[in-house]
């Protein structure tokens, strides 16, 4: 069944796109939900009138991309996990703990939006982690892991 967006819908679309969906989908979420309308001429005429309103929304979303972009690549991000001597970690840095470090810093981002090297960080080291932002937009920031204790060891 093909429907247009009323607003964005999350794994779905952005408001004013045309989407073909199941009609189970459409007839009980979307639709009683206020979240699309059936495509017909009547709705795409509505559509088409909103136009220049969905495209000023749609450019304000990439210009606020943009700054956080800059903001995000500016950023490192610096965890201290326990660690074997050997450099190895007990656990792994996966998208969550850094999707937690962003957001002390300030950041909201999705763990769904991070994608580290192989999945995720086993060993002390410095790795590159990439952002996905609105549309192709991505960023990438720094990922510091270092060792819990290493001052400690050095005392020894």
């Amino acid at each position: 069944m093909k429907v247009i967006l009323n607003v964005d819908v999350k794994y779905l679309g952005e408001e004013g796109d045309v989407k073909n969906v199941a009609t189970g989908y459409a007839r009980n979420y979307l639709l009683p939900r206020n979240l699309a309308v059936p495509y017909n001429e009547a709705t795409v005429m509505i559509f088409e009138a909103r136009k220049a309103e969905i495209e000023a929304r749609k450019e304000q979303k990439r210009k606020d991309s943009a700054s956080l972009k800059e903001k995000l690549e500016a950023t490192t991000v610096e965890l201290i996990m326990p660690a074997g001597n050997n450099g190895k970690l007990y656990g792994a840095v996966t998208t969550n703990v850094v999707a937690d470090s962003l957001s002390k810093l300030g950041f909201e981002i999705e763990r769904k939006k991070i994608e580290l090297p192989g999945l995720a960080i086993k060993t002390v080291g410095t790795y590159k982690a990439i952002i996905k932002l609105y549309e192709a937009q991505t960023a990438e920031i720094q990922v510091v892991v270092k060792a819990q204790g290493d001052e400690a060891t050095e005392e020894k």
